[in-house]
């Protein structure tokens, strides 16, 4: 695949644990392929800015943090979800940064890990965080919320778009094999989607896309992963 909006350089100030806040079990996401999405996603997107930006299994919202920090001047909310009340309280945690106050905090974190332990890797971390704080130039609202997203999905907004990153490794506590979870998922995301909302749908290869309710835009695989965008067919029978 050749990027087009996911920029070829240096990410390590959003390696997970420096800055961005890490926990046992919490997934990453590739933030050259994150930013990759995205801008592909609002490339066929009617909107271009004001957007409002959903992950319906967030976790502990790295891949959410880390496109508020890339993505200042289109994104206007970004709203998480998961089944996961305790990554939930990760997700948090890292949304927080995205604001002055968050990031302020953060910092007098790194601050006093470097008083008690001198480490190098503390000092770096300092560093990382005042220029993740220089990329904030305006308020993005921040809402998180749990749920189970192959049931129902109470939002009170339609996403301009909808981002997610669909577990894999997890899909036995689904209940149901790997291309139903993918298809009751797209059934969740149906009824919160309006005409134009764009879905990035990011998978294990393996994993299929079978839902007649939507239209596939775009297809990629991404070494062992792969990611579709998808729309709302304009007519469903």
């Amino acid at each position: 695949m050749e990027y087009k909006y996911g920029k070829d350089e240096n990410y390590e100030d959003f390696a997970s644990g420096r800055v961005i806040y890490n926990a046992k079990g919490m997934t990453n996401f590739p933030v050259r392929l994150a930013q990759e999405i995205y801008g592909r996603c609002l490339q066929y997107s009617q909107k271009k800015s004001n957007i409002r930006l959903y992950d319906c299994c967030c976790g502990g919202g790295y891949l959410l943090t880390v496109l508020g920090f890339l993505n200042q001047d289109t994104i206007v909310e970004i709203i998480g979800s998961d089944i996961n009340a305790e990554m939930l309280k990760i997700a948090e945690k890292n949304l927080s940064l995205l604001s002055k106050e968050g990031i302020d905090r953060r910092i007098q974190e790194i601050e006093q890990m470097i008083a008690s332990y001198q480490k190098q890797s503390h000092m770096e971390a300092k560093k990382s965080a005042i220029k993740l704080k220089n990329l904030i130039k305006t308020h993005i609202e921040t809402k998180i919320f749990q749920c189970d997203a192959l049931k129902s999905i109470n939002l009170d907004i339609k996403p301009d778009i909808i981002i997610t990153d669909v577990p894999y490794g997890n899909i036995a506590n689904w209940e149901g094999n790997e291309d139903n979870v993918i298809n009751r998922l797209l059934d969740s995301l149906y009824k919160i989607s309006s005409q134009g909302t764009i879905i990035g749908l990011c998978m294990d290869k393996k994993q299929k896309v079978r839902n007649e309710k939507f239209v596939r835009l775009e297809k990629q695989q991404v070494g062992k992963r792969k990611f579709e965008i998808l729309k709302k067919r304009s007519v469903f029978l």
